[in-house]
């Protein structure tokens, strides 16, 4: 109990913040609602700059990093693209109106708990740390290349929706 206890407490107070942030997202993407296109962009920003964050430049030891988080990243990128969420286009106002999911809820949660679990297993064991890295920069790079591809896919959607209204 107190290891837990301790981890708890040695994580930054921003990452508690994120935290919340995720599950308050994720609740409500669970429910209908209408969004601006900038709005509806906010959380793949957040998961791209969260994923490019932990690519670690300027260590020498970088290598398989950067191949991890590349590799990742083309790996997850054609399914962020390939599976967009559904929605529609209220043509007057411009925004997008998409149904209520649990996906979004379970996605930020999974997605979260793997850096955070990476991250706590580079900074206790130092055994494990070099493969606690790589793995990190693999989920990260994923992270990124999903969210690039899910952005990508909804812009051109969204694109496509309007062009299709003039």
């Amino acid at each position: 109990m107190i290891f837990a206890y301790q981890i708890l407490i040695h994580t930054p107070l921003w990452v508690w913040i994120l935290l919340a942030y995720l599950v308050w997202q994720g609740i409500q993407s669970m429910q209908p609602r209408k969004v601006p296109i900038w709005r509806a962009l906010i959380l793949p920003v957040v998961f791209i700059a969260w994923g490019l964050s932990r690519l670690g430049f300027g260590h020498q030891d970088g290598q398989w990093r950067l191949v991890a988080w590349i590799g990742a990243a083309l790996v997850l990128f054609p399914i962020g693209v390939l599976t967009p969420r559904p929605f529609d286009v209220d043509h007057k106002t411009g925004e997008i109106i998409r149904p209520g999911s649990v996906f979004g809820l379970i996605r930020n949660l999974v997605v979260f708990a793997l850096q955070y679990t990476v991250s706590v297993i580079s900074a206790i064991d130092a055994g494990d740390r070099v493969l606690a890295i790589i793995v990190g920069r693999a989920i990260s790079g994923a992270t990124a290349g999903y969210f690039i591809g899910s952005a990508v896919a909804l812009l051109l959607a969204y694109r496509r929706k309007r062009a299709a209204d003039s």
